[in-house]
Parts: C-alpha cells; structure tokens; sequence
C-alpha cells in the first residue's frame, strides 16, 4: 500500500496535461499507463493513417509540437512528441501498468493495479476509449466465416487487396476506411442512420455547439454520444470525389450476417470475405465500477469533470474533453480542483 496525494490512470493528452499542472504546484503524483510505451492511444493509430491527414491536433502544455513531415505516421510522430514530452519534464510515468480496480477505502480512494495498490486523496481517470471498441450484436454474427475486425485492429488497406469489405458504422473513421479500402478492394457501406454530409465548412461555432450539446448529456448522467451525431460528416475534396465515384454510396443496415456475407430485410444479400466494424467506442472505465458511479441514464453524471457520485474522482478525456483540445483544458480544470480539494483537506486537518 503506497500513500499517495494523486494518482493520474492515463497517459494520453489528457492525463500529461493533468500531469504537468500537478507537477507545477507540487503536488505528489503518479501516472498510471496501460501502453507499452508513450503515445496513449495515437500509439495504435493505422500506419497508414498520415499526420497531414488528421486534424485539430493541439499541443502539450508548455511544449511545441516540434514541425515534421506531414506524410509520417501520425502514430509515430505523436508518440515520439509524448515521449519527449514525459522525459523533458521528467513526468512520474509507470508503464505498462493495468489498472484492476478503483475503491472506496474510506479516507482515501484505492487503486489497486499490476504495480501494486496506491491510496489517494484524489484520482484523476483519463483512459479515453481506445481499449473499449464497441462491436454491435447481430444475429448470425458468430456464423460468418471470414474476417470480422474493428477500427481498432484495422492497420491499412493492403490486406483487403481483392476482397470484398463491408464497412460497419456512419463516422469519420467508417469513411477514412472507405477511402482507402476502395483503392484496393470492393467495398460496401452500411450504416444504421442516413448519413449527414456538412457542405459547409466546419467552423468553431459548430464545434462550441456539438461540445455544448454533449456537456449537456453527462450533466445529466447519460452516455456521452457521439460528437460526429452533432456535426456531421465533414465534405472534404476526398469525400466529394469519393461521392462522385459511388463509394459512399450508402446501404441500410443488414438484416443478420450469414456464413459468406449479410443479408437485408427485403432478401437482398452481399457476400463478403470481411467485415468490418467502424463502430466507435465506448469509455474505459470498467475498472471504476467498484465506486457505482452510473447515473439512471446510463452515464457517469459530472459537474465540469468530477464525478457527482465521487467527489475525489475526476474524469477527463471523458465526454466534452473526447478531444485534443478539451483534453487540455479538463487536465487544466481537473488539476486545479485537486488542489483545491487537497488544500481544503489539509486545513480540515489543522482544525
């Protein structure tokens, strides 16, 4: 059992940023980190997925992203910048550590992990999504007798060269993997929902608007939802050309999956050596479920970035901060009222 002020389970965007504001006051910490190395969850991006290609990528506190060729992995460029990040700042990382569960021992909160138990006053949960794929049941999924991956296995579009692949899901990552599949391979797209294509350009009101409407859903205790529900789907030139070469031309959701492929309600049927699954993902936070943090929607209720159910509990990366520069902004809050609550401890403990 080690005594601990705060324990940080996460070092992706979120938790370092959290980290470094921790690190500027003094306060005793420790990050937890799943990850065989830095990166969070860009370590496990598609290699084929190019820095130049992806979008609204924000700094570290207090460290430049350093300028690098656009056509590099974004996995690895990402990851070489959280490295140096963690060693310049000489931030407490442990690594790989797999965290079990987090309790209520009473005073404090337990985190007991691989590494061995941690007793905090405070805990700051910043593990994202990316080890909690969503895969949706359907009937005969288990029948089928090709390949079936999620976004999170995918690792680029050669080895689906002269295959057919049905790709599952309306998001950004579904149409990222239709761009480059199709290149190579038949593609057929299924969504549950028409999918909406914005021809206007994204600006900052909008994405004010799509964090606002899901800041409204967790104040509320309900799942956190999709961003990409609210904005819709961005045209870009890619897109527009993809459109106009019927890649995107969109089918309803299949019926049940079948031994070679899926079949639709009116009989229709595609046969198929892949399937896969852009379906997002959902928050890792099973390890938390010792505290009953689930509100009646369905959700983890927060007020800014505490949990209402456990106030020594903070969960950033989480809802409204999904996102390069929300992550910053909640590590920034969540660290601010640790300390707040660590101080207004120790006065308790004076009196």
């Amino acid at each position: 059992m080690r005594l601990i002020d705060v324990v940080v389970i996460g070092a992706g965007q979120a938790g370092l940023t959290a980290a470094h504001h921790l690190q500027r006051t003094g306060v005793d910490h420790v990050l937890l980190d799943r990850g065989a190395g830095p990166g969070g969850a860009w370590r496990n991006r598609w290699p084929s997925l190019r820095l130049g290609g992806v979008h609204g990528i924000h700094p570290l506190p207090g460290v430049a992203m350093p300028e690098t060729d656009g056509a590099r992995p974004a996995s690895e460029v990402v990851s070489e910048y959280f490295g140096s990040y963690e060693r310049e700042l000489a931030l407490p990382v442990l690594r790989p550590v797999h965290v079990h569960a987090v309790r209520d021992g009473g005073e404090r909160l337990l985190v007991e992990s691989s590494a061995g138990t941690w007793a905090a006053r405070a805990v700051i949960n910043a593990t994202g999504t990316w080890d909690n794929p969503f895969l949706p049941h359907y009937p005969g999924r288990r029948e089928f007798t090709g390949r079936q991956l999620h976004t999170a296995d995918y690792r680029g579009p050669e080895e689906f060269r002269g295959q057919h692949v049905i790709v599952v899901g309306g998001g950004i990552s579904a149409v990222e993997h239709l761009l480059e599949i199709s290149e190579v391979a038949d593609t057929t797209w299924v969504t549950r929902r028409p999918p909406k294509f914005t021809d206007a350009m994204f600006t900052p009101e909008d994405g004010r608007a799509a964090v606002a409407e899901v800041e409204r859903r967790v104040r509320a205790g309900l799942p956190p939802g999709s961003v990409v529900s609210a904005t819709g789907l961005p045209n870009s030139p890619a897109v527009i050309a993809a459109r106009e070469l019927g890649v995107l031309d969109r089918l309803p959701m299949f019926q049940r999956i079948t031994a070679d492929g899926v079949v639709w309600a009116d009989g229709r049927a595609q046969r198929a050596d892949v399937i896969l699954w852009a379906t997002g993902f959902r928050p890792a936070i099973a390890h938390l479920a010792p505290l009953n943090l689930r509100a009646p929607g369905g959700g983890v209720q927060l007020d800014g970035t505490r949990a209402v159910a456990e106030p020594r509990l903070h969960l950033i990366g989480y809802g409204p901060s999904a996102s390069t520069i929300g992550a910053n902004r909640a590590g920034r809050a969540a660290a601010r009222e640790v300390r707040e609550l660590l101080r207004t401890g120790d006065q308790e403990c004076l009196k």
